[in-house]
């Protein structure tokens, strides 16, 4: 995801990193010369006058408006499912952390606290991998031990694993009667919060949009964009070309968006930071267990491509 400080309205004219427009720019320069020769030719093809009336354009785009309207309400819904689920991570993994800190009868410096907070912060790295296919291995090496790594390194479910690693904690230290029956309740709360945070994000990741609305939408936008310069040119002749990129420029740029949000777990310049999020959630959790923030882990640039 593109993370930068807010411009100024004049500098946010000129952005190019963390735009669609570098992605449609090409089918803009085709729209623009398809524009120019019917400008060109004055609206015919082959000695055919194509008779395209403007009022049509007009009703066709009100419509395409509204479902283009549908279809972002649509894609933004399952974006912003996927950062509030994040953002309640970052809330459970806190309330769990200060748990094992103050109600598990170790001491927070003291290694059993330690594991349980790098289990939790091995859990955030588990699920941003598992959403996004890529290897969880080099997060696994660095924060857990190497017997439960190689174990990881077989499961398909690797988030589900370390909330069993998580639960086997809490139950070692009932055994130990570190923590009591009440304590030991509240902890299983929480882990059943993080369960449901793997389940919420495992449904938007495995449930796109359907296929049909899609393609639907897809082919009426670049139909009515090639298209509309043959309804527009009798009536505002040589400024065809530029009115028409405009409005493919609108469609276009919001289809894509629109395409880039629907899954929000993804790797697209305006999917959902989960590297920032994974990140925060890390040094959280080292400075509530009193250990050093490694560096990397505070952000530093104004401009971020996660």
């Amino acid at each position: 995801m593109i993370i930068r400080e807010r411009e100024n309205w004049l500098r946010m004219l000129f952005v190019w990193k963390g735009s669609v427009l570098p992605d449609i720019l090409p089918r803009l320069g085709v729209l623009l010369l398809l524009s120019a020769a019917v400008v060109f030719f004055k609206g015919r093809m082959f000695d055919y006058k194509v008779p395209l009336n403007p009022a049509a354009f007009t009703l066709l785009g009100v419509a395409l408006a509204i479902f283009l309207g549908f279809r972002n309400n649509a894609s933004y819904e399952r974006f912003w499912e996927g950062r509030k689920l994040w953002g309640a991570l970052l809330i459970d993994t806190r309330s769990l952390t200060r748990q094992a800190l103050t109600m598990s009868g170790y001491a927070a410096s003291s290694p059993e606290a330690l594991s349980f907070v790098r289990l939790l912060i091995a859990f955030a790295y588990a699920l941003k991998h598992q959403l996004r296919k890529t290897d969880p291995e080099a997060d696994f090496q660095r924060l857990l031990p190497q017997e439960l790594t190689q174990r990881l390194a077989k499961a398909q479910f690797k988030p589900i694993l370390l909330l069993l690693e998580l639960s086997n904690w809490v139950q070692a230290s009932k055994e130990a009667s570190r923590i009591d029956s009440i304590t030991q309740a509240a902890f299983d709360h929480n882990l059943n919060q993080l369960s449901n945070i793997v389940g919420g994000c495992e449904r938007i990741a495995s449930t796109p949009i359907p296929y049909t609305y899609n393609v639907l939408l897809h082919r009426t936008v670049y139909l009515y964009c090639f298209l509309l310069p043959f309804g527009l040119v009798d009536n505002i002749g040589w400024m065809t070309p530029l009115i028409v990129v405009f409005v493919g420029y609108t469609f276009m740029a919001l289809d894509s968006i629109v395409t880039e949000i629907e899954e929000p777990f993804g790797l697209e310049p305006n999917d959902l930071a989960l590297n920032t999020i994974s990140q925060t959630i890390e040094a959280s959790l080292l400075e509530m267990a009193g250990e050093p923030v490694p560096p990397a882990l505070i952000p530093k640039k104004k401009f971020i491509l996660d």
